[in-house]
C-alpha cells in the first residue's frame, strides 16, 4: 500500500510540475481527436431543480466538476481555515477587488473594442470573460501559494469565501457585464444571472464544497491524509478530461478553420487581463504593506479563478455560441503560464 501511494505522489509531482505542457497537450488532441470528448458533453443523468425554479443537467461534466471541488475541500485543514480570519482586511479586499476589478477591466475593454472589425466578435469575447470573472477562485491557487511559501491560511480563505458568496457575486458580474454586452449576448447573460446559475452553483460548486469540509470533519486530519494521494491522482486525471471534454466543443473548428486575427486578438485580451490580476495582487500588498507570504496569496487568489466552472457554465448555457468558449480556454493558459512565472522569478 505504502508504494503503491509513493508511485500515484511521485506521478502527481510529475503532473504538476509539467503541468503548463500537460495542458497544451490536451487542448491540442481535443482540436484533432474531439469525438471522445463530446460523448463525454452528452453523458447526462437528468435534470436537477433548485427552490427559485432554475435547473441544471447532472451532466458528466458537471459530476467531474463537482468532485474537483470536493477534493479540494476534503484537502482544506481545517486550523488553516480558522486561521484565515486573522487577517480580515486582507481577506475583505482580496473578495472585493476579485469581484470589480475584472468587471472594471471588462468595461474599459468594451470600448478599447468599438473599432474592432466584428462586433460578433466581441461580444463572444465580453460574456466569455464575463463567466470567467463571475466563476470563484480556483483551488489551485492554494497550491501555487503552497509552492512560493505563500500564506496559506489567507488563501484557504479567499478560495473558501469566495466560493460561499459565489450565488450572490456570479450573478452580479453576469448582469454587470450584460448591462454593456448588446444583443441576444445580454439577453442571454442576464437570463444565465437570472435563471441559469443558481442551481449550477449549488449542485456543482457549493454542495460538493460543503460535502467535502464535512467529509474532512468526520474523517478527521490523519483519516483524511491517508487518502489523500489516491484522490490527488484522480483529481488530476478528471481535471485533464474535463479540459479536453470542454475544449472538444470549441477547439476543432479554431483548428480546422483559423482565424488568425481573432486568436491573436483574444491571446492578447486574455494575456494581458491576467497580468492585470496577478499585478493587482501585487499590488494591494505593497499598498497594504502586507507581507511576501501573504502577497503571494493574494497575487494567486486574484490572478486565477475556477476556469473548469467556467468552461462548464460556458458550454451548458451557451453552447449556441462555442466560439465564448475561446477566451475562457486561453485564460486559463494565461494563468497557468503566468503563475509558472511568477513563481520563477518573485518568488524562487
Amino acid at each position: 500500500m505504502d508504494k503503491v501511494k509513493k508511485t500515484l505522489t511521485n506521478t502527481h509531482h510529475f503532473i504538476h510540475k509539467h503541468f503548463l505542457w500537460i495542458v497544451l497537450i490536451t487542448y491540442f488532441v481535443a482540436a484533432i481527436l474531439p469525438g471522445f470528448g463530446l460523448w463525454v458533453r452528452d453523458v447526462s443523468f437528468g435534470d436537477l431543480v433548485w427552490f427559485d425554479k432554475s435547473s441544471v443537467n447532472l451532466s458528466l461534466p458537471l459530476l467531474m466538476l463537482s468532485f474537483l471541488l470536493f477534493d479540494a475541500a476534503l484537502g482544506v485543514k481545517t486550523n488553516e481555515l480558522r486561521s484565515s480570519v486573522k487577517y480580515p482586511l486582507l481577506l475583505f479586499v482580496g473578495l472585493v477587488c476579485n469581484i470589480f476589478i475584472p468587471i472594471i477591466l471588462i468595461f474599459i475593454l468594451k470600448y478599447f473594442m468599438l473599432f474592432w472589425h466584428n462586433p460578433d466578435e466581441v461580444q463572444n469575447i465580453l460574456v466569455g470573460l464575463a463567466i470567467v470573472a463571475s466563476m470563484p477562485i480556483a483551488g489551485s491557487s492554494t497550491a501555487w501559494s503552497q509552492i512560493t511559501d505563500g500564506n496559506l491560511a489567507l488563501s484557504l480563505g479567499l478560495v473558501v469565501f469566495s466560493t460561499i458568496l459565489s450565488p450572490f457575486t456570479t450573478p452580479l458580474v453576469l448582469h454587470s457585464v450584460g448591462f454593456i454586452a448588446t444583443g441576444d449576448y445580454g439577453e442571454d447573460l442576464h437570463e444565465l444571472a437570472s435563471n441559469g446559475t443558481a442551481a449550477f452553483l449549488m449542485f456543482s460548486i457549493i454542495f460538493p464544497t460543503v460535502f467535502g469540509l464535512f467529509v474532512k470533519f468526520l474523517l478527521g486530519e490523519k483519516r483524511a491524509e491517508t487518502v489523500k494521494p489516491f484522490l490527488k491522482f484522480i483529481n488530476v486525471i478528471i481535471l485533464i478530461l474535463l479540459m479536453y471534454s470542454n475544449a472538444a466543443i470549441a477547439l476543432p473548428e479554431a483548428f480546422t478553420k483559423p482565424d488568425p486575427d481573432l486568436l491573436l486578438i483574444i491571446f492578447i485580451i486574455t494575456t494581458s487581463l491576467c497580468i492585470i490580476a496577478f499585478g493587482a495582487g501585487w499590488f494591494i500588498a505593497k499598498l497594504m504593506k502586507a507581507g511576501k507570504a501573504e502577497q503571494s496569496s493574494l497575487m494567486f487568489g486574484l490572478g486565477m479563478n475556477n476556469n473548469g466552472g467556467a468552461l462548464v457554465l460556458a458550454s451548458m448555457a451557451l453552447k449556441d455560441h462555442p466560439i465564448i468558449l475561446i477566451p475562457i480556454i486561453f485564460y486559463n493558459l494565461a494563468q497557468q503560464t503566468i503563475a509558472s512565472i511568477v513563481n520563477m522569478k518573485m518568488f524562487k
